[in-house]
């Protein structure tokens, strides 16, 4: 097992339970109790978990976790759904790019191409380099610490006054039965305001997060035209997903 899906793997783990020892960490993993011992060295400097003597406790439950633990997780995947979003959006488009790891990977995508873009992240910016052919703009607003997400009114009222072609929307949770939901309060509001701005919109997710619920709703499933995720999502979610009158997407490993 790889040293990011192992940490992965520990997060849920302790996170499930609230704390893990140090022995059932490495049963669970197959690694060795000092490998284990280092690997949660790393989290507890990157804020999701806390160490005790033995083993360590979660940090993350009901909250998101950090974009630090997040950034590097699963970049293979995140890339292969990226390209997939990319390849929906046609040149001379306008797009909306939201915060997270994934949508960040499609702002790389998206960078060089005969478009607008709206970015809702500084670190989406960072990524976007404008060109003759490229505009990019952002929505001003606070700037949420860690995410580095244009948040609040300023952001929401930017969004308002504009009409693009396709939001590309990231995910903390989605359901059939509550729709996509947001950790952060302030970030759901955005995504409505993304949503109601948008001639499509977009989901682009890791399987896993299908099934979830999150704090705060942003929209049921049918305010979303598709939800591009990868191919081993769980059959029954997509089913009741593709009910609600939303299509599902895949991408194969």
């Amino acid at each position: 097992m790889a040293s990011a899906e192992r940490q992965r793997h520990i997060v849920e783990l302790v996170a499930a339970a609230g704390e893990v020892g140090i022995a059932a960490l490495a049963d669970a993993t197959g690694a060795s109790e000092m490998t284990i011992r280092r690997d949660l060295d790393v989290l507890a400097e990157r804020g999701v978990v806390e160490r005790y003597r033995g083993g360590a406790r979660s940090l993350l439950r009901g909250v998101e976790m950090p974009y630090g633990a997040r950034s590097a997780d699963r970049l293979d995947v995140k890339r292969r759904l990226a390209r997939e979003v990319a390849a929906l959006v046609a040149d001379g488009e306008s797009v909306l790019v939201d915060g997270g790891t994934t949508c960040l990977e499609v702002a790389k995508v998206l960078n060089g191409r005969r478009l607008t873009v709206l970015a809702l992240t500084v670190h989406a910016l960072g990524v976007l380099v404008p060109t003759p052919t490229l505009t990019v703009l952002a929505p001003g607003g606070a700037v949420r610490p860690g995410e580095l997400s244009f948040i609040g009114s300023m952001a929401c009222d930017a969004i308002g006054r504009l009409r693009v072609d396709t939001a590309v929307l990231g995910c903390c949770g989605i359901t059939a039965a509550d729709g996509l939901t947001a950790y952060d309060l302030d970030e759901a509001a955005v995504k409505q305001a993304a949503i109601a701005s948008a001639r499509r919109v977009v989901v682009v997710t890791e399987s896993a997060k299908l099934g979830r619920t999150a704090l705060a709703r942003v929209c049921p499933p049918s305010a979303i035209d598709l939800v591009v995720t990868e191919a081993d999502a769980a059959p029954a979610e997509v089913a009741a997903l593709t009910e609600a009158g939303t299509l599902v997407r895949f991408v194969d490993g």
